[in-house]
């Protein structure tokens, strides 16, 4: 039951990212925290290994999404040196510091993270721009912000990296790509922080630190296929109900956590 679990989770956060443009880590994080808890893993662990888990599955689906943005030339490389630089700090530190948060308020924390994210997609709310980009310095330390608040929650920065660059009146199309490209940074640098934070740990078998072996692949066969599927999708269903759903879904599993 437990491998059946992992590709169909890959299933829904490829959709989910294809469809809406959101990180599958907003769904990935809180369904292994679930599962994980069935299958009566260390509760002192279970909730930095979803985190962890879910930080490097985008290692795996991640590299499609840049190509494709690559193609288009949508992808600001010149911006992305400094800003990728503190995206990957930011990240391995914010891994060493959720290895010290509790799980319960991981998990809190998590949901409170959840429920500004789906106020956010319900209410379609998106800064104007109203400002340039900032230097290599002002890059590289907005970008460890968001690096390590992303390695915190598992997620590839997408939801706090686009907002940020269209507030610097950057186009969609090139924040969305350029986010895209950034999330990899993000994924390599926090997941090793996990990988070495919980090595010494009382983690299950099949585990790299915090890093659970069997849904990182479960999760990354089918997200990949199921991403390129939800972009296809796109463009045939009415986006702006679909994401008012997931946004109410979001916000289910928000309460969820906040209540335990």
């Amino acid at each position: 039951m437990e491998f059946l679990i992992y590709p169909a989770l890959g299933v829904m956060a490829g959709l989910a990212a294809g469809l809406l443009g959101v990180g599958g880590g907003l769904i990935i994080v809180p369904v292994l925290i679930y599962s994980f808890s069935l299958l009566g893993f260390p509760p002192e662990v279970l909730t930095h290994m979803a985190v962890g888990t879910s930080l490097a599955t985008i290692i795996l689906t991640s590299f499609g999404s840049v190509y494709q943005h690559h193609r288009k030339g949508a992808v600001l490389w010149p911006i992305l040196t400094w800003y990728a630089l503190g995206l990957a700090v930011g990240a391995f530190l914010g891994a060493k510091l959720a290895d010290v948060i509790h799980g319960r308020l991981l998990q809190i924390l998590f949901g409170v993270f959840a429920i500004l994210i789906a106020i956010q997609m319900a209410s379609g709310v998106k800064p104007r721009g109203s400002r340039e980009l900032p230097g290599a310095l002002g890059l590289s330390l907005t970008g460890g912000i968001i690096g390590a608040v992303s390695a915190i929650f598992g997620i590839g920065g997408g939801s706090l990296s686009v907002p940020f660059l269209t507030w610097c009146n950057v186009k969609m199309q090139q924040a969305v790509a350029t986010s895209a490209a950034g999330g990899m940074p993000i994924a390599l640098a926090g997941s090793l922080g996990f990988v070495l934070a919980g090595w010494d740990k009382p983690v299950p078998e099949y585990s790299l630190g915090y890093v659970y072996l069997p849904a990182l692949l479960g999760i990354a066969v089918t997200s990949v296929l199921f991403a390129l599927v939800g972009a296809r999708l796109a463009h045939r269903l009415p986006a702006a109900t679909l994401k008012k759903i997931f946004a109410g879904l979001l916000l289910l599993v928000g309460v969820k956590l906040l209540l335990g």
